[in-house]
């Protein structure tokens, strides 16, 4: 296979200053406060900071009586436990945030590192599968990840048992990324220790939970939609009808990347999510040159974020308080547990987006409104 025609490129250093990064690590690890949440009250307020100061009014307003906001102290020892782990803190925005991640709906605003971070602006392929993936599986895996790497492509995993940790052992040497549902300096699973101490030195991890978080149940799929978004496209090697390889596929589908399986046996259930895929319209692809075929009309130079320029964005023109008071009625009137489109409700309630995302925020900052994928909200 010949390699793709890609040379990496240098990136204009683009850094926060260590007062915005603390505001931001603030203001994302406050109650209530998501991605989506994230950026509207950038877009609102120009800066974390600002956006800090906003944050006890607007929960307020939403029917909350307190909101407890973390301190400047706890910010300066995540990002101290960051350090002692060997890895470092990025903010979206910032030259070392990886270009295809930060195009995601609901991207991180923040994510921890470890390793070699030009890895973030190649370009990518996520492999999944199953934990308990067979012997032909795990070979399928490890010659189609080894084709993508020597084929000038970085692959990207979860550091799961079977399909994922070899997949990421196939492309050490070329580059691979790993993807971690708990902190950055937590080991899942226990036995992949030493793979994932090689990753961040040889590779790159990530992670974007807190130093120190377990993984549980419900942070798999929010690493899952990184796992996706920091790809060009998701090959699935062997996976059943019900499981994280699937939720995966969903949000490359969802993020407008390339969704590929590689077809089994039917008389295997470890291929049945695999080739119920194959039916949806996944591409089959059965090697790495098949994968590198179907990318390469997308691969091209890096992406890059505009050098220079200052951290705090133009905010939009905030409502009064007036305004959100004459409108914030008939938004709740229009919501209900049925998750609906936000375009929809800007529609039918005939507002401007600043007067919607404030009500939207003051709700979500109270515990009231939940976020779904697609840009949709209900209430709780």
């Amino acid at each position: 296979m010949r390699d793709l025609p890609f040379q990496g490129s240098p990136v204009a250093e683009r850094r926060f200053p260590r007062p915005e990064i603390i505001d931001r690590l603030r203001l994302i690890r406050t109650e209530s406060v998501g991605p989506v949440a994230f950026e509207h009250l950038l877009d609102l307020y120009g800066s974390a900071g600002a956006a800090l100061a906003a944050l006890p009014d607007l929960a307020r307003k939403g029917g909350r009586k307190s909101l407890r906001l973390p301190s400047k102290a706890e910010a300066e020892r995540e990002i101290a436990a960051v350090e002692k782990a060997g890895a470092q803190l990025i903010a979206k925005g910032e030259s070392d945030y990886p270009p295809l991640l930060a195009a995601i709906e609901a991207a991180p605003p923040l994510i921890t590192a470890k390793g070699h971070l030009h890895l973030g602006r190649q370009p990518a392929v996520a492999m999944v599968g199953a934990r308990n993936a067979s012997a032909a599986g795990q070979r399928l895996a490890r010659e189609i990840a080894g084709d993508l790497g020597r084929a000038g492509l970085v692959v990207v995993s979860g550091l799961a048992r079977g399909i994922d940790g070899v997949a990421h052992l196939a492309a050490l040497e070329t580059g691979t990324i790993a993807v971690v549902a708990g902190g950055i300096d937590v080991v899942y699973p226990p036995e992949h220790a030493a793979l994932q101490a090689r990753i961040g030195e040889a590779g790159l991890v990530i992670a974007e939970m807190p130093p120190g978080t377990q993984p549980q149940a419900r942070h798999f799929p929010r690493r899952n939609r990184l796992i996706s978004g920091l790809a060009l496209g998701v090959v699935v090697v062997e996976a059943a009808l019900k499981s994280g390889s699937l939720i995966t596929a969903r949000f490359a589908l969802e993020q407008g990347r390339e969704v590929m399986a590689v077809p089994g046996s039917p008389l295997d259930p470890r291929a049945r999510g695999a080739n119920d895929l194959i039916r949806q319209g996944a591409r089959l692809v059965e090697s790495g040159a098949e994968v590198v075929e179907a990318l390469r009309p997308m691969i091209g130079p890096p992406l890059t974020e505009p050098s220079g320029g200052d951290f705090a964005k133009p905010p939009m023109r905030r409502p009064d308080d007036a305004e959100i008071d004459r409108h914030r009625a008939r938004v709740l009137d229009l919501l209900s547990p049925v998750p609906v489109p936000v375009d929809e409700l800007l529609r039918q309630a005939e507002l401007t987006p600043p007067v919607l995302f404030t009500i939207l925020l003051e709700l979500e900052l109270a515990g009231r409104l939940l976020r779904h994928a697609g840009g949709r909200v209900s209430l709780i």
